[in-house]
């Protein structure tokens, strides 16, 4: 069986953006290409097995002439911790001289920003440097949004650039319409990692009196992470029903998932962030592919693919409330589901990364 190596930061399992995508993708490859992949994670204390497919620790891959094709997962802080993996670089410079077979990179970050007295704002030309490099180095690439890939685009005016959002990490159902209109307007979700998880419920808290009484949450899953004593708190104060289960598995997320009308996302730092860049979110991937309707803590710009656009944004502030009533949910949410079917799944990824690996046919 001929085999891929797919670089990641971390050893991929549980509800994890990229690491999910990796595993996903890998799954895809195999029963669809009949290629296995094997993981080099950055993070790997040792040699080991997830979901039966091997990962070895990055520092320590000596020969990779084994594989047929190789693609990188880059995430410019998941290599190190300021942004900066120039030990990154410097492997891709040394694979690319001992492996003949394309390198394709997906760029799940491209730099960061931030103000004068962050070391994102100093450090910035430095992570431009490396995402230029490893643009370079790479014979294809995927950017998430068009924002992303106008971007690098201009970074790296030579390179060949793809675009694809980010799919699910927590499968992606065939749903009919009578599943999408019974679901209770009343129960909501939150999800991601624990960061964004806790993230998303102090927000949720604050705006939760200002969301209208026919859609108001009655009941709130939070799905992902580890274990956080700050959540469970957060959600005992909350005083609606909860469910929290972090470390929850693909498939039971997503039964819950099938449930719920609304999800809420806090994933941005800064309120004037292009709202397109959300879609590099897996968890916002995750409520689009489950119909389930993504609403935010502010306002925000429209989300387009090829000049189609995703219902919304949806928000809701102290001042002003944009977001579908009980009415006109099953509408909305069937619409952002067909969007989804049509622009982010993983079938579509998959097929468009064996187009340009060259892959053989299906089996």
């Amino acid at each position: 069986m001929k085999r891929i190596l797919q670089i990641v930061p971390r050893v991929p399992g549980g509800v994890d953006g990229v690491g999910d995508y990796a595993l996903n993708l890998a799954a895809k490859l195999r029963e669809k290409f009949g290629y296995a992949t094997v993981f080099a994670a950055a993070d790997a204390p040792r040699s080991t097995m997830v979901s039966d497919f091997e990962v070895r620790r990055l520092d320590q891959l000596n020969r990779v002439q084994e594989f047929d094709r190789m693609l990188l997962h880059y995430v410019n802080y998941g290599y190190q911790a300021r942004g900066v993996p120039f030990g990154l670089l410097s492997s891709l410079r040394r694979m690319r001289q001992q492996h003949s077979g394309k390198l394709l990179t997906v760029f799940h970050e491209l730099y960061a920003s931030g103000s004068p007295w962050s070391s994102a704002f100093w450090l910035r030309p430095l992570q431009i440097y490396l995402t230029k490099s490893v643009a370079r180095l790479s014979d294809v690439c995927i950017a998430s949004s068009e924002n992303f890939a106008r971007e690098l685009r201009r970074l790296a005016p030579k390179s060949q650039v793809h675009l694809h959002p980010t799919p699910s990490g927590l499968e992606e159902p065939s749903l009919s319409r009578e599943q999408i209109v019974e679901r209770d307007p009343h129960r909501w979700v939150i999800v991601g990692g624990t960061v964004l998880a806790e993230r998303s419920l102090r927000s949720f808290v604050r705006a939760r009196q200002w969301i209208p009484e026919s859609i108001v949450p009655r009941k709130l899953f939070v799905l992902g992470g580890s274990e956080n004593p700050m959540t469970r708190l957060l959600l005992a104060d909350l005083g609606i029903e909860s469910d929290y289960r972090p470390q929850i598995g693909a498939t039971e997320a997503s039964e819950i998932l099938r449930m719920c009308s609304y999800t809420w996302i806090n994933y941005f730092h800064r309120p004037d962030v292009d709202t397109a860049v959300i879609l590099k979110s897996s968890a916002f991937a995750a409520a689009c592919a489950h119909a389930v309707i993504p609403v935010f803590p502010h306002r925000g710009t429209p989300i387009s693919i090829e000049g189609d656009q995703l219902p919304g944004p949806f928000w809701v502030e102290a001042s002003c409330c944009q977001i579908p009533s009980a009415n006109e949910r099953s509408d909305v949410a069937a619409k952002i589901y067909g969007w989804y079917q049509q622009h982010g799944s993983s079938e579509l990824l998959v097929t468009d990364i064996a187009e340009m690996f060259g892959l053989s046919g299906p089996r």
